[in-house]
């Protein structure tokens, strides 16, 4: 598939994605009290093999909270921090002062989860009004690892079945400043048709 071909093919999906973007940036706003919004950055397709350097996921350490999609095995949502941001937001959220130099608390690590939760299932609500059928993602859970590693085996299953993957990358921004925190959406490549079939739709009912 040239590069054209596949630029068009992100280029019609990234509607689908800045509306889903939007309803995770209404609820991150809800649960951060207004401090803490979502931009959809860019919906790349990528190489396998070209994942992590593309989204520059190296050696570091990172802190992440992970959401498989049950509806739909090989999507996966990640959001992304490295050590000294995810306290930052863990600390805003409970409202309390960060020690880095400890383990994470149990209670830190649920006000992580939590903001995946709830970012997780405004994404897939917002994709289940379009696609019509139910988007289900997985309870969260925390990880502490590397990312590249995470990523890696995340894209096991899609392996198997194309040489490319989509990927839809979110910012988080407070008060127009841009935070080191990201979402990435691997979508399957059966979720990936779903939506691509809904922009053909919408494509074929506008002319």
């Amino acid at each position: 598939m040239t590069t054209s071909t596949n630029n068009n093919r992100t280029a019609t999906l990234e509607p689908i994605f800045a509306a889903a973007t939007h309803e995770a940036s209404t609820a991150m706003c809800r649960w951060t009290n207004g401090e803490i919004y979502l931009t959809l950055d860019e919906v790349l397709e990528v190489p396998l093999d070209h994942v992590t350097q593309v989204l520059q996921l190296g050696d570091d350490l990172l802190t992440m909270v992970a959401l498989d999609l049950l509806s739909d095995p090989g999507t996966v949502i990640l959001l992304i921090f490295d050590e000294i941001n995810g306290r930052q937001l863990a600390s805003a959220l409970l409202r309390q002062p960060s020690d880095p130099g400890t383990e994470w608390s149990e209670l830190e690590k649920s006000a992580l989860t939590e903001t995946g939760n709830i970012l997780g299932c405004a994404y897939m609500n917002a994709l289940t009004k379009l696609v019509g059928r139910p988007l289900v993602p997985s309870p969260p859970y925390f990880i502490q690892d590397y990312g590249a590693s995470v990523v890696q085996q995340a894209l096991m299953a899609q392996a198997l079945e194309s040489d490319s993957v989509l990927v839809c990358r979110t910012g988080f921004h407070r008060k127009d400043e841009q935070l080191n925190w990201h979402v990435l959406l691997l979508p399957s490549v059966h979720l990936r048709q779903l939506l691509e079939n809904v922009t053909a739709h919408a494509s074929a009912n506008n002319g």
